[in-house]
């Protein structure tokens, strides 16, 4: 049931005719382009009336569709008008109800992965991992929908979706690690301060290049004057450490890959033998990594040390992959286990368990996951935005911006971000902040060991869980998972402060985990950057090494992070 209540607003201070690039192919007043900037603040809003029945109960809510412009700290001058799509749930008691914030990342992409395939009022049936779904996909009614449990807010980056920057700033303005999580910050306050939510239990929902923005920001909204403490932070498919992740440069170690990749040879079945439970297979992974594997690997990057063949033979039986490719390259990087896994078939970067032939128009782009769902989602978010939630422009909708090739990546003087301190900061600040990770045992973007291995620099917290599933980076697109994923988010929701953690969290189970060494500054080669390519670094890059600083050093970071006071 829809009833639309007021249309977008006009606003003589727009740009028009604009064309966007990533868009569904229709000109925009809003530009995604680095110098792009509205000449005046702009706030608008499209509101509509619906309901959702979610376990036998009808739960009316109120969808707005439109802009809220954040506001520096102290002069109040206008940043950026910021897209956002909230759903907030009828007659409910805002003092006590949760919002949660929800972003992608990229960075550059909109968020229209986690508006339309996780936990909205609405979702696309892609049938994952298969790709015999027919198109365009389906749009339901989505019964795995979080708005039983927490009002959503699906809010896009500048320079993506429809925001942009405000003049005298440009999009690129806030295109870097600091600048994108300060904006994000002024804009939650921006929100909560509109709909005099600011007493209502703060969450942040990020994915991929969106969990270090839910890290850096966290930490800014917990800053002394600020007035937000966020209640809980949702990490998807995280990348908190990009100077750890192997798939960004030769000279990085790709050990914290190597249980996904026994996963994904579990799921083929070319593993030897093939695993029966998968649990405990990704379990003995983990011990073998750390305790052989990952050595291994360390001594081979430093000197050239070759393998043991009872090394090459444990590591082509639980992997499926030859031993003598390992023989070959003992650093095995996931772009090579992707095309030497099968021969003449390309597996997903996204989803591990979606290949295709080499020669098809579905591999075509670089990755099966990833071609399969990007034109239908990109089709998709207009029709939705105009039809459904009644906004003018959606037509104009940027999935994937410019800003990716033009991010300032550096941060705490490092070219590539490692944000373990900004949460342990969070964390610190926020004591009854609770922190969830959500990863798919099949996502070879970002590797569910590596960031267990970059999680548990924080020790052992109480209010920390981690939680897998079968599926890739977007484990929501997995129907089986979804509903697995929501009943571990609505127990997050309902957990006092201070939840412990579960007799299976991996930091209990694995025991001590050892900090893999020989991390050298990650490069990625020249290249254009394809639509979906998050985690994603510009080619030049190059971080000092060293830079998982743990114990004293790691405490010392966080020392000087809460003795710096931002802006507010």
């Amino acid at each position: 049931m829809r009833s639309p209540i007021r249309t977008t607003l006009p606003c003589s201070a727009l740009l028009l005719g604009v064309a966007c690039a990533g868009c569904a192919g229709a000109s925009s007043r809003f530009s995604p382009a680095p110098g792009a900037s509205l000449p005046a603040a702009l706030e608008d809003a499209a509101t509509t009336r619906h309901q959702i029945t979610l376990g036998g109960t009808v739960i009316p809510y109120t969808a707005t569709a439109g802009h809220l412009t954040a506001t520096a700290p102290g002069s109040g001058a206008p940043e950026a008008a910021f897209f956002y799509v909230a759903y907030t749930a009828d007659g409910q008691d805002p003092g006590t109800r949760p919002v949660t914030f929800c972003y992608n990342g990229g960075p550059g992409s909109a968020s229209l992965w986690l508006h339309l395939g996780s936990f909205g009022p609405k979702r696309l049936v892609t049938g994952d991992p298969a790709t015999t779904e027919k198109l365009p996909f389906p749009l339901v009614d989505n019964q795995d929908c979080l708005l039983d449990h927490t009002d959503l807010v699906f809010v896009d980056a500048v320079g993506t979706g429809l925001s942009e920057a405000v003049a005298p700033n440009t999009n690129q303005t806030f295109w870097g690690v600091d600048a994108d999580a300060a904006a994000f910050r002024d804009f939650i306050r921006r929100y909560l301060a509109a709909n005099q939510r600011q007493a209502s239990p703060t969450y942040l929902f990020g994915e991929s290049y969106g969990t270090p923005r839910s890290a850096v920001l966290a930490n800014l909204l917990a800053a002394p004057g600020s007035g937000i403490h966020p209640a809980g932070v949702i990490l998807q498919s995280a990348i908190l450490n990009y100077n750890t992740n192997g798939d960004l440069s030769p000279e990085v170690s790709s050990a914290g890959f190597l249980p996904t990749y026994g996963a994904v040879g579990a799921y083929y079945r070319v593993d030897t033998p093939v695993p029966t439970d998968l649990k405990a297979f990704v379990q003995s992974m983990r011990v073998f990594t750390a305790g052989a594997y990952g050595p291994a690997v360390t001594a081979w990057l430093n000197d050239g040390t070759a393998p043991d063949s009872g090394l090459v033979t444990r590591l082509q039986d639980d992997t499926g992959i030859a031993g003598s490719v390992w023989q070959q390259d003992l650093n095995l990087k996931p772009g090579d286990f992707r095309t030497d896994l099968l021969p003449g078939i390309l597996i997903g970067r996204y989803d591990a368990r979606v290949s295709a032939p080499v020669d098809s128009p579905l591999a075509s782009g670089g990755d099966p996951s990833g071609t399969f769902i990007t034109q239908p989602f990109t089709d998709a978010i207009a029709t939705y935005l105009t039809g459904f939630l009644g906004y003018a422009d959606g037509a104009g909708y940027t999935v994937m911006g410019q800003a990716g090739d033009d991010w300032d990546f550096s941060h705490d003087g490092l070219d590539l971000p490692d944000t373990i301190p900004d949460l342990a900061a969070a964390m610190k600040r926020s004591p009854d902040m609770k922190v969830l990770s959500l990863n798919g045992y099949h996502d070879l973007a970002t590797p569910f060991y590596q960031t267990e291995l970059d999680l548990a620099r924080l020790g052992r917290p109480a209010n920390l869980q981690v939680r897998h599933y079968a599926g890739g980076h977007m484990i929501y697109l997995d129907d089986t998972s979804r509903p697995l994923e929501k009943a571990d988010l609505v127990a997050f929701y309902q957990a006092a402060p201070g939840w412990a953690a579960a007799p299976d969290h991996p930091f209990a189970a694995t025991g001590t985990f050892r900090t893999l060494t020989g991390f050298e500054a990650p490069a990625v080669a020249e290249g254009r950057r394809p639509p979906l390519a998050d985690p994603f670094v510009p080619a030049g890059r190059h971080p000092a090494a060293g830079t998982s600083t743990t114990g004293a050093a790691l405490r010392a970071q966080v020392e000087r992070k809460l003795r710096a006071v931002p802006p507010r």
